[in-house]
């Protein structure tokens, strides 16, 4: 069979006009691999993404965290940021939940980024509330037992700061300290995060964190979540260890004179 070079030339052009359609292909399987292989899913409202599994586990997390912070408030006096942990504990115990499911033979709906995203906010404002609102600090310690021990009638210790703990003034006090930071945060978000374009470090990160999980598949995931078991767990063994072997005060592993007694002594 004999070709002409009219007939080539049009093989060429043929050659040329299909290569944008394969470089797109391309560039759709590159983007399903970055995604895991999970299927593109169609737009949602904002308000598909608020589940009950996901307002049940922000509240174990929130629990559980507030705890610890309110741990931390009482002895040492810092509370350290909480986000990052907070999306894993979320992904970890979203997915695990779905993967069950799955094996039981029961469908669940898919867990997006979205929503791992509102645990995670949900979760760190219900911790921020208990440090924001004093249950560490100063809202429990205005009762009458504290006035007393803390010595009446010493100068600054007045009868009339006693205000007993109450369900009512205490959820209208904590509605006020929680609500004033959107009249805060609303002008601004409009400065510096649409004006000014300023990138935040823990959102940024955390962001980067859930994008993570759910674009570079369960591999990524597990290895994340099996270092963060096994610091998590170092810290735990080594804490109950020295709870074990403390004593009176001023006795123990937390009285071990790390950076020198000069230092020890200066507490």
């Amino acid at each position: 069979m004999m070709f002409s070079p009219s007939s080539a030339m049009r093989m060429e052009e043929g050659e040329e006009e299909n290569k944008p359609e394969i470089s797109r292909d391309r560039d759709l399987e590159d983007q399903l691999q970055l995604q895991g292989g999970a299927e593109l899913q169609p737009h949602q409202k904002w308000s598909d993404h608020i589940t009950l599994r996901g307002l049940l586990v922000s509240m174990m997390i929130g629990i559980m965290y507030s705890i610890i912070v309110m741990k931390l408030n009482l002895t040492t006096g810092m509370v350290p940021n909480l986000n990052v942990s907070a999306a894993l504990l979320a992904f970890v115990f979203v997915r695990s939940w779905t993967k069950v499911l799955q094996k039981a033979g029961f469908v669940s709906k898919p867990f997006s980024r979205q929503e791992n995203t509102i645990i995670q906010t949900c979760a760190v404002a219900c911790y921020s509330i208990a440090v924001g609102g004093g249950f560490a600090s100063y809202l429990l310690g205005l009762n009458r037992k504290t006035y007393e021990l803390s010595g009446v009638g010493t100068p600054g210790n007045s009868p009339n700061a006693i205000k007993e703990p109450g369900f009512g003034w205490m959820t209208a006090f904590l509605f006020v300290v929680c609500f004033v930071g959107l009249f805060v945060l609303i002008p601004l978000r409009k400065i510096m995060i649409v004006d000014l374009k300023l990138t935040y470090p823990s959102g940024l990160a955390t962001a980067v964190l859930i994008n993570g999980f759910h674009t570079q598949g369960d591999k990524m995931a597990k290895k994340q979540v099996k270092g963060f078991m096994k610091y998590f767990s170092i810290s735990f063994l080594w804490g109950l260890f020295k709870w074990f072997f403390s004593g009176v005060k001023d006795c123990g592993f937390e009285q071990f004179p790390t950076f020198g007694l000069q230092a020890w002594k200066q507490t």
